[in-house]
């Protein structure tokens, strides 16, 4: 079987240095370049060290697009459009994009959301796929059972918390070791860019539409990687009914699983599992959910994408395994 040839420009970040930790493990895959300006000539490894031994490759400031099958933008948020406009990139060749710039729907945007557990038929077929933010794929996929079946008609509300790659590779106030370490803070209370996504796969999903409040407390933590995700809403469903409805909506996705017990977020750093919990108290259904933010929420879904638009197992190259400690 003929490989893919993939390029990335915006290699240098932490998505971009997880995005070819897998590609180069990837059986199906051949990374033809590395765009980066600023580390044209080094060694891939002298940014991202993980990858001593595993390739010599170096950063070029070259594009050549026409060698490629699949380009991936790991370039920062509105650096994606910039690039499309300046650049031309041959038709036949697939985009997935990290930023938030194609996520919304609007006139031009031939982009599709890539949420495979919300529609991966689509996904297939597409050209150029956004690739959902950390926080929104965690929140989605607690989320949509519930939606699909005409069940968020009142409040719901969230609070979620993340590790400090979640503010990316560029030091910033609250992301210094000496800041984060041994804290936590609200930030972007109520207010976060990933609300307006959310909002539209929910509008989308659900009969009728999705017209209630969802408040949402995004929490910094003292860790590196990973989301965790307490959302909870009033229902009337007992917790056997919302079991069986989360089984049966996830019942063949290829990443996310619904546990009967309480999960904890080790059970996914390094994997590209979404994990899910479901509990009732009183009147109140609580769904816990956690996802590597670096994987499912960046990097590893985005393969998955790339796996789908391809026409590849959805597994390849994502059979990844949680630490035992």
């Amino acid at each position: 079987m003929k490989k893919v040839n993939v390029g990335i420009v915006g290699g240098a970040g932490y998505t971009g240095g997880e995005l070819l930790r897998l590609l180069l493990n990837h059986p199906d895959v051949n990374i033809v370049f590395v765009n980066s300006k600023s580390n044209a000539g080094n060694r891939l490894y002298s940014v991202h060290e993980g990858l001593m031994g595993e390739t010599e490759m170096t950063f070029t400031d070259e594009l050549p697009l026409d060698e490629i099958d699949v380009l991936f933008s790991c370039m920062g948020h509105g650096e994606t459009r910039v690039f499309l406009s300046e650049t031309k990139v041959p038709e036949g060749v697939r985009i997935v994009d990290f930023t938030q710039d194609y996520r919304l729907d609007g006139e031009g945007n031939d982009f599709v959301y890539g949420l495979p557990e919300f529609q991966r038929e689509r996904i297939k077929q597409a050209r150029h796929v956004a690739n959902p933010g950390c926080f929104a794929t965690c929140l989605q996929l607690a989320l949509l059972p519930l939606a699909k079946a005409g069940l968020l008609r009142r409040e719901v509300n969230v609070t979620a918390i993340t590790g400090s790659t979640g503010a990316g590779v560029k030091p910033k106030a609250t992301s210094h070791f000496s800041w984060r370490v041994d804290n936590i803070s609200v930030y972007k209370a109520f207010e976060h860019q990933h609300l307006h996504e959310i909002r539209q796969t929910l509008n989308k999903l659900q009969p009728g539409g999705f017209n209630t409040e969802l408040n949402f407390i995004p929490v910094r933590g003292d860790f590196a990687r990973g989301i965790f995700a307490s959302v909870y809403m009033t229902t009337d469903l007992t917790a056997e009914e919302a079991l069986a409805l989360y089984r049966d909506f996830y019942a063949e996705a290829a990443f996310t699983h619904v546990s009967e017990t309480a999960i904890d977020l080790k059970q996914v750093v390094n994997t590209n599992k979404c994990l899910l919990s479901i509990e009732k108290h009183g009147d109140k259904l609580l769904v816990l959910s956690a996802i590597d933010n670096l994987l499912k929420g960046a990097a590893g879904q985005a393969v998955q994408n790339m796996n789908l638009m391809c026409g590849l197992d959805e597994k390849a190259g994502l059979r990844l395994k949680p630490s035992a400690f």
